[in-house]
């Protein structure tokens, strides 16, 4: 029997089945988010928020992942991806199930727009106006929208306008009141005008809204004097948005705006328009646009649910989650403010939305202030347009402190932010660089140099999120601040690799404590997993677990599943994409994967591995990271893994984050080897533990104050997973 199973497990091993599809597994977790907005524990107007979510994800993976795939089909690749499917076979199951979430989608609108009506918020057809409403929407269309209108007539002299990326547009079929040829008649609805219209406040009660496109409707004699219409198709482009970059471009800056102008005009990918149009208007467009009939989507219902947030309002708090402010660290507190002070004394790690995303902003603040610092140094991924830290970093530099900006503009739909701040940053006198043309700058990293006495000390900030305080308010995320010199080395070390190299280098930096990709990070990652394998074969004391967004890349899976026939206890929590397959008997029963999706987006990265000792342990190794699990971070972009030393923050993270996260039960998903997932089901609802809530309620170990009393989370027995 002994070698039978083995038999079996060598042929798993070595078959492309051990892999699940990637496209799928997202829309997988894209289904999830849609979940959400039929999940009646979140208050309403919040599970309108999920829906919008999950459509305006599905409009990304359209964009980038979708597009990518036809474009392998039509130019004939044939390339198996690593669960062993074409191109071709690709498109058509991503096809399948993105339709079947796209009928999801329209069915849980009609649900949830018949309880909105339950709670007095309406979106209302034309014939639900009345009078009064009318004539204020008309007055409001001809002061609002009518300037910025440019209906178009089809015809020779007026041919079919360019719809741009994501481009809403309205189609008439028009007949002329006296009589004669019928016409096409074409209004694109500008992207800056609210989609629903609130209406002002009238003699029937509650919150009501009209779709901008049936205003449009109203009017139409205004837009098209002498015709009436007879049919009318909504639709809406998707375009292929992806940016490849030459390796050999002689100025990165000018291609990438070159670019940016191209992707407004890519590829069609999906033309999404009403089922409800008459064919021949249909037909029409199509031709007109240049679509094929594999590009179209008929929606029998509503398009562009992205703007369904637009439906949320804050003057029914009662329908959103209660307000939650981020707690300001108590221990920098009790430091009068100074954040270099505190983090002189002790390692602190913020851990976001739960703790305030300000002591980024005052670290990188209160340096540039400082006559004493000399030096900063910051990674920049992603940011807002008036960033606090751009602006920071530029009266750093304009008070004569040498600052340098480590710039990723290839940081996807961001490009045109990144551009721009730049530029801000380099008229200041910031040295900005860019990094490696094919590789992008992932890691998120601000050093900090200073003088003390006669010395120069570094204070540093690794974190798994970006530097972008809307994002940290929504995103779960980890900052570790530290005055250690060895990873102040380190991160020094990091800069200088990335300035100083057109591309990675063959002879790659020694690093004293981090790892970083495209150096050394997973093949660390990779001894330690096997470290944990031969613990296990030496029946000592063994386990893993691991926080990520996505789990892709097959040489760790297939090192996660032997360490699982070697009997390593694996628990993974995996927000988005997982290519393992969890539970399955010879090949990974030792190892549960689940996903947590939530009011906040899971983001942190964080690792703990046994060392010998079962978890949780003091000797365990932990580590946080801005890298997840799949090749492109672990090979094709600078990424980096840092240990967590000190012993406050190391029991924070393993003994508080992660076990929490371990034990959650209000908002897991539990995945079965096939990929689909199930949710997790307490016994009594209202007193399942919920990560999220723990947060919420209790500070952090290392950000308390001296007289802070902690509650560790409970720890509750693991679940066993698929078997």
């Amino acid at each position: 029997m002994a070698d039978s199973q083995q038999r079996v497990t060598r042929q798993l091993m070595n078959s492309p089945q051990r892999f699940l599809n990637r496209e799928l597994s997202w829309l997988e977790f894209n289904r999830r988010v849609l979940e959400e907005a039929d999940n009646r524990a979140h208050p309403l107007l919040e599970r309108l928020r999920f829906l919008s979510i999950s459509a305006s994800n599905l409009d990304e993976f359209d964009m980038v992942r979708y597009a990518g795939l036809r474009e392998q089909v039509r130019a004939g690749v044939s390339r198996l991806s690593q669960d062993g499917l074409t191109p071709a076979q690709q498109v058509d199951a991503v096809e399948m199930a993105a339709f079947k979430l796209i009928s999801d989608q329209q069915s849980q609108w009609r649900a949830l727009k018949a309880a909105m009506e339950d709670e007095g918020i309406f979106v209302l057809s034309p014939g639900d106006l009345t009078k009064r409403e009318r004539a204020d929407i008309e007055a409001y269309f001809h002061s609002n929208i009518f300037p910025v209108l440019t209906p178009l007539a089809i015809d020779p002299a007026h041919p079919f306008p360019f719809i741009p990326n994501l481009g809403f547009t309205i189609a008439f079929d028009l007949e002329p009141l006296s009589g004669g040829e019928t016409q096409v008649g074409i209004v694109p609805m500008p992207s800056f005008v609210r989609r629903f219209i609130r209406l002002p406040k009238g003699q029937k009660p509650g919150i009501r809204f009209i779709a901008l496109e049936d205003v449009i409707g109203l009017f139409l004699p205004a837009m098209f004097p002498g015709f009436k219409e007879s049919g009318r198709c909504l639709f809406r482009i998707v375009r292929d948005s992806d940016i490849e970059i030459e390796e050999e471009s002689e100025d990165l800056i000018r291609e990438f705006e070159v670019l940016l102008k191209q992707r407004r005009r890519g590829r069609i990918v999906r033309l999404r328009m009403q089922s409800s149009a008459p064919e021949r208007l249909r037909i029409f467009i199509m031709r007109e646009i240049g679509a094929d009939s594999s590009d179209v989507v008929l929606y029998d219902g509503i398009l562009g649910m992205t703007r369904l947030s637009e439906l949320i309002v804050d003057d029914r708090p009662d329908l959103l989650f209660p307000p939650h402010e981020p707690r300001y660290p108590e221990r920098i507190r009790e430091m009068g403010g100074d954040i270099l002070a505190a983090i002189r004394a002790k390692d602190i790690l913020v851990h976001h939305p739960f703790e305030s995303f300000d002591v980024v902003v005052e670290f990188v603040r209160q340096a540039a202030a400082d006559p004493q610092v000399v030096a900063i140094k910051q990674t920049l991924y992603r940011t807002t347009v008036n960033s606090p830290i751009v602006g920071a970093l530029i009266e750093a530099a304009e008070s004569g402190k040498s600052v340098t900006a480590l710039v990723e503009i290839k940081a996807r739909f961001d490009e045109e932010a990144n551009l721009r701040l730049a530029r801000d940053l380099e008229r200041a006198g910031v040295q900005v660089v860019y990094g490696f043309i094919e590789y992008k700058t992932h890691a998120k990293v601000s050093l900090v140099v200073r003088r003390e006495g006669n010395e120069l000390r570094t204070y540093t900030h690794f974190g798994t999120g970006n530097y972008h305080p809307t994002n940290a308010r929504i995103y779960t995320d980890l900052s570790l601040f530290t005055a250690d010199q060895a990873l102040g080395r380190d991160a020094n070390r990091l800069f200088n690799y990335v300035t100083a190299n057109r591309e990675p280098p063959e002879v790659a930096p020694e690093f004293e404590s981090i790892c970083m990709a495209p150096v050394n990070l997973k093949e660390q990652l990779l001894v330690m997993i096997e470290a944990e394998a031969a613990a296990a074969r030496k029946k000592r004391p063994s386990g893993i677990w691991a926080k990520m967004n996505s789990l892709v890349d097959g040489d760790v899976i297939d090192a996660l599943y032997r360490a699982s026939q070697a009997g390593v206890p694996i628990h993974l929590v995996v927000r988005g994409i997982c290519c393992l397959r969890p539970g399955i008997a010879g090949l990974s029963e030792n190892i549960t994967v689940k996903s947590i999706v939530g009011r906040f987006l899971e983001h942190a990265r964080m690792l703990c591995f046994a060392n010998g000792e079962a978890l949780p342990s003091a000797n365990a190794k932990v580590f946080m990271s801005s890298a997840d699990w799949m090749p492109r971070n672990l090979l094709r972009r600078v990424e980096v893994l840092v240990p967590i030393q000190n012993p406050t923050v190391h029991r924070q993270v393993m003994n508080q984050i992660m076990v929490a996260n371990l034990n959650d039960a209000s908002q897991s998903w539990l995945m079965h080897p096939d990929g689909t997932y199930e949710r997790l089901v307490s016994a009594t609802p209202e007193a399942a533990f919920s990560a999220h809530g723990y947060f919420m309620s209790n500070p952090s170990l290392s950000g308390r104050g001296s007289a802070l009393e902690v509650t560790l989370p409970p720890r509750l027995s693991l679940p066993e997973g698929p078997r």
